[in-house]
């Protein structure tokens, strides 16, 4: 019974020592040198609006800190931070070197928070498992340091919009793996480092508004998977554009606006994928390529250049067209009327054709263009000899706010919108909700939330005829219906790049008409983390915010569900565990107490059922003293024999009796009774 007594004992022991261990883990789990490190980077930052107010309280992983996204319980027993994700919280003060203990960050994400100073931190480089590298939106400062180049697993390198000097440092050549090079808006001078052309996993290259100056490295165009080289807003000093490049076999689109570059225009015929070339505000000369380019072209523009001779034919038939500009260049000859008489052109696509300020006589054959297609033909001579009504409505129009005009803001629009005829008070709006435009369901109405981003280098020029296919591209890879996307607004910045303002609806499901929290936060995720593919039209992409409003206001969203833990998830495996052990320690103190049981109770039967002991009233006991003391202590000089029960020896007695002495052996089981 007192063995059982004890296992209970221990049972409880164990009981107590697990809830303390569950206290304990929900005090500490995070890996405690990156504990360090964020209260470090804590330090440096400052939170006017209270974003980072948890971070003062319980462990990092468990207690869910704003913006910290950790790993699954890894080997070593603890929780360790995968990502920060810091994303347009308002946040000042700098960028602490502790970020580089953070030795298993995926993801380092800083962005729009516009007022974060200093140099990015050499040590950043010691974080050999970070993929993306998010710092865009801010006054950053200071060279990039040769650190940063020894990244292997690096993805995407976006350090765009801040006040970033000096060279590229050619350690960037170790960037093995590396497909966005997002470095624009800044003020990087100095020569594009030609071992750079050595990145093989390159596909994006923007440094457009730099300082740069030097040649056009002509190595670039070995790199084997470049799509898009956007180098505009830079000074290569009055070099040219190496003939090379026109055998970029994946190239995509080539911006070189106001390089200061000088010479012919390549051959870009022979590059199948290519869809955007912007040479405009150089000083080029001679003519323009009569080969014709690849049927994806949507933007040729060669403005504001040297460039004289006629304007070839090989810019007729090209059925995904939307702008030509070749105004203010040096052209003579006659417009080819054939540009809007292609019989390939999208009904939908809206072309301009931009001349002016050139040499040019007349127009060669039909005047009368389709009502999709603008030409403009100010400042030549065709228009001052005009004496033709169909040639004169050429020769003065004034571009309203109707008209597009990449990177000046003009362009804006939406979706159509299906419900208007539905009954405004059917819908609460004060909830935030609203009818869902493209409903498949008559005047659903329901809650979305809205997403804003930015296209940071798309391959088209009027986005209008591509709402439906982008609704398309976006709700395939979120895995929604195509009614649940409504593009709200849209509109063209400086670049040009396309910011766009989206809204997510819920799917009508038995009238739901509310997103669950899990379902918002997948959605988060895939574009927060660029799970979304990119795109040859739509370029790479950028998360501008993530508003929830109305009924979503209040929604925690947790860590990614891949790479972290809750708090309820991580008690109940401690609970589980408990539950666990305290159940094997009880069926082992029934087992054990069951079995001694048992045995007490052979015992007792044994003893009860044996011999009728002999009677010794007549003989006398001797203590163990005396038969030592009458043995000389057991000597081997006394030892007369041994038997299976043990050794015998001679004794005599203190009143000088001889007597045989017999000792048992220990372990003999003979002369039990």
């Amino acid at each position: 019974m007192a063995t059982a007594v004890l296992n209970v004992t221990l049972v409880l022991a164990l009981f107590s020592c697990y809830f303390a261990l569950l206290a304990s883990a929900q005090a500490q789990l995070t890996y405690p040198p990156e504990v360090d490190a964020l209260q470090a980077i804590r330090r440096k930052l400052k939170d006017p609006r209270k974003n980072l107010r948890n971070w003062r309280k319980g462990d990092p992983c468990v207690s869910n800190w704003t913006g910290v996204i950790c790993t699954m319980p890894q080997p070593d027993g603890f929780l360790h931070i995968q990502e920060l994700r810091m994303l347009n919280l308002n946040l000042t003060g700098k960028l602490a070197p502790e970020l580089g203990q953070l030795s298993n960050l995926t993801v380092l994400n800083f962005m729009w928070n516009h007022n974060i100073t200093g140099s990015i931190p050499k040590e950043i480089g010691n974080i050999k498992s970070l993929k993306f590298l998010l710092l865009s939106g801010n006054q950053l400062s200071g060279p990039l340091a040769d650190e940063l180049g020894f990244l292997p697993n690096l993805l995407m390198f976006q350090v765009d919009l801040n006040q970033i000097t000096g060279s590229l440092p050619k350690s960037f050549v170790n960037l093995i793996s590396c497909r966005h090079f997002h470095m624009n808006n800044n003020s990087i001078s100095g020569q594009i480092p030609s071992e750079l052309s050595s990145m093989p996993a390159l596909i994006h290259f923007l440094l457009d508004n730099n300082n740069l100056t030097g040649n056009l490295p002509p190595e670039f165009s070995q790199m084997p998977k470049l799509r898009i080289l956007q180098l505009d807003n830079n000074n290569f000093g009055g070099t040219e554009i190496p003939a090379s490049y026109g055998n970029m076999s994946n190239l995509v689109k080539l911006s070189l606006r106001n390089c200061s570059l000088q010479g012919a225009i390549p051959d870009f015929s022979s590059i199948k994928t290519f869809r955007y070339l912007d040479l405009s505000r150089n000083q080029l000369t001679g003519g323009i390529p009569t080969n014709k380019l690849s049927d994806n072209v949507t933007t040729i523009d060669l403005s504001y250049n040297l460039l004289n001779g006629s304007i070839p034919s090989n810019f007729s038939g090209l059925p995904r067209l939307q702008r030509l500009s070749l105004e203010n260049n040096l052209l003579t000859g006659d417009v080819p009327s054939d540009f809007w008489q292609n019989e390939n052109l999208t009904a939908t696509v809206r072309l301009i054709i931009d001349f002016r300020n050139n040499s040019l006589l007349n127009i060669s054959g039909s005047i009368d263009p389709p009502s999709n297609v603008t030409i403009r033909l100010e400042g030549n001579p065709v228009c001052a000899s005009a004496n033709q009504l169909n040639i004169a409505r050429f020769c003065g129009i004034t571009i309203g706010d109707d008209d597009f005009v990449p990177g000046t803001g003009d362009e804006t629009g939406s979706s159509s919108n299906s419900s208007d005829s539905c009954k405004p008070q059917s819908c609460p709006t004060d909830d935030n909700f609203e009818f869902v435009p493209d409903s498949p369901v008559d005047c659903f109405c329901a809650a979305p939330f809205e997403v804003g981003l930015r296209l940071r280098s798309p391959t088209i020029s009027d986005f209008r005829p591509y709402i439906v296919p982008y609704k398309e591209f976006i709700t395939f890879n979120l895995g929604l219906d195509l009614y649940q996307l409504y593009v709200k607004s849209f509109i063209w910045q400086e670049g040009p790049r396309l910011r766009l303002f989206l809204k997510f609806f819920p799917q009508y499901i038995n009238n739901t008409n509310k997103f669950n929290n899990s379902e918002i936060q997948r959605i988060r995720d895939i574009i927060a983390t660029f799970a979304i593919p990119s795109n040859d039209t739509f370029g790479p992409y950028e998360l501008i915010d993530f508003t929830l409003l109305g009924p979503y206001s209040n929604i925690d969203l947790q860590p990614l569900e891949s790479g972290g833990i809750s708090k309820g998830a991580l008690t109940g495996i401690i609970l589980g565990t408990i539950s666990f052990v305290v159940a094997i320690s009880l069926a082992i103190t029934v087992f054990v107490y069951k079995r001694q049981t048992k045995s007490r109770h052979e015992v007792s039967k044994k003893q009860s059922s044996g011999k009728v002991p002999i009677r010794t009233e007549s003989v006398k006991e001797f203590s163990f003293v005396e038969l030592e003391a009458a043995t000389d202590g057991f000597k081997d000089n006394v030892r007369i024999g041994q038997g299976g029960y043990g050794k015998v020896y001679k004794g005599i007695l203190a009143n000088g009796t001889v007597v045989a002495v017999k000792r048992a052996q220990q372990g003999s089981l003979q002369g039990q009774t």
